[in-house]
C-alpha cells in the first residue's frame, strides 16, 4: 500500500482555543485503498476529516490530498475529492434526474457527461422508472446509494464517507459496501468513517482516534491478532475505554 499515495497527513492538529481536537496525526493512504477512519465521539475523527476536505484550516501540520495542500489549495482538494455525509447528501425537493444535474454542474462536468452518466447511472441502480420522482418519495436505502453515487458522480481520485449507512437494515448496507469494493476497483480511494464494527472488518486498512491521537492503524487482521481480539468491536473497545473525553 505504499504506492501511489494519495492522502498524506504529517503532524496534523486542529486546536480550538486550549482544547486540543486532534493532536499531531499521521497517516497516508494509498491510491484504490480503504481506509477506515474510527473513534468514538468527541476522539476528533469529524475534525480531522474536516481538515481533509479543506473545510477547516489546521493550526499546525500538513496535509495534501489528492496532491494539493489542504490548508493553501482547499478549493482544488475539494474539487478533486467526493463528499457524503448521513446527514446531507441530496435534495429532498428536487428529482433523482434533477439532483444529477444539479451535482453535475457542480463537479463543472460537460452537459455531455452528465447526460451520459445520468443513463449509465439510473440504469446501475435501477432508477430509471423513478428518474422523475421526488427524491423525498425513495425508501432510505435507495437515497443512500443515489448519494454514494453522486458522490463518485465525476469520478473523484478521493471520496470521503462520513457515516454513510446509518439507519439502513442490514442487506442494504451490504449493496452499499458492493458499491464502494467497485468504486476501489476503479482506483477511487474510500476514506469512510462508520459506527458499525462489522463494517471495519471491510476496510483494507483501519485508523482508530483516541482523544485526538491516532492510537491505532493496520488491517483489521493485525488489529484483531495485536489485541488478542476476536472482533473489530471489541479492539475499538479496548481502546475506547482508554478516552478520557467523551
Amino acid at each position: 500500500m505504499n504506492d501511489n499515495i494519495v492522502i498524506r497527513v504529517e503532524g496534523l492538529t486542529k486546536q480550538f482555543g486550549n482544547f486540543v481536537a486532534v493532536n499531531h496525526i499521521s497517516f497516508d493512504v494509498s491510491q484504490g485503498e480503504i481506509f477506515g477512519f474510527l473513534g468514538a465521539n468527541g476522539a476528533g475523527k469529524t475534525t480531522a476529516m474536516r481538515m481533509l476536505c479543506g473545510l477547516s484550516v489546521p493550526t499546525s501540520g500538513h496535509a495534501t490530498v489528492a496532491g494539493y495542500d489542504v490548508e493553501r489549495q482547499p478549493e482544488l482538494v475539494k474539487r478533486n475529492i467526493g463528499y457524503m455525509s448521513q446527514k446531507f447528501a441530496l435534495y429532498d425537493d428536487l428529482t433523482v434526474t434533477e439532483n444529477l444535474r444539479l451535482f453535475g454542474g457542480i463537479y463543472r462536468m460537460s452537459r455531455r457527461d452528465i447526460k451520459l452518466k445520468t443513463r449509465q447511472l439510473l440504469t446501475e441502480l435501477n432508477l430509471t422508472n423513478e428518474r422523475n420522482a421526488m427524491v423525498r418519495s425513495l425508501p432510505l436505502g435507495w437515497k443512500q446509494k443515489l448519494a454514494f453515487s453522486l458522490a463518485i458522480f465525476h469520478e473523484p481520485k478521493i471520496v470521503f464517507l462520513d457515516e454513510p449507512t446509518g439507519g439502513v437494515d442490514p442487506i442494504t448496507r451490504r449493496q452499499f459496501w458492493e458499491m464502494i469494493y467497485r468504486a476501489a476497483d476503479r482506483g477511487i480511494t474510500v476514506f469512510v468513517t462508520t459506527h458499525y464494527m462489522d463494517e471495519a472488518e471491510y476496510c483494507d486498512r483501519v485508523s482508530i482516534m483516541v482523544d485526538g491521537h491516532i492510537k491505532a492503524l493496520d488491517t483489521p487482521a493485525m488489529l484483531k491478532q495485536m489485541f488478542n481480539a476476536p472482533t473489530m468491536y471489541d479492539v475499538f473497545l479496548a481502546l475506547a475505554r482508554q478516552a478520557t473525553r467523551g
